[in-house]
């Protein structure tokens, strides 16, 4: 019989909920494809060097974040 993976169940233990805060909602964007998402979304958008240079990235690793993250796992297309 082969092991099946099921999603373990977390707890917080007893007693102990866990809260949105305000501050925490509001807060920036935590992981750089957010970032990117969020730079690519202004209205006056981003070209890939800045992205590159505000993210610490290459400019090849914006493109393949752009083409395969964003467009191919999360399912977003360009608008203009």
């Amino acid at each position: 019989m082969e092991p099946t993976m099921t999603k373990q169940k977390t707890t917080t233990g007893p007693g102990k909920k866990k809260h949105k805060t305000a501050a925490a909602t509001d807060a920036a964007p935590k992981t750089k494809l957010h970032r990117l998402e969020g730079m690519l979304r202004r209205k006056e958008g981003a070209t890939i060097t800045h992205i590159a240079t505000a993210l610490h990235w290459q400019p090849h690793s914006v493109r393949g974040a752009m083409s395969g993250s964003l467009k191919k796992k999360q399912g977003l297309k360009q608008l203009m």
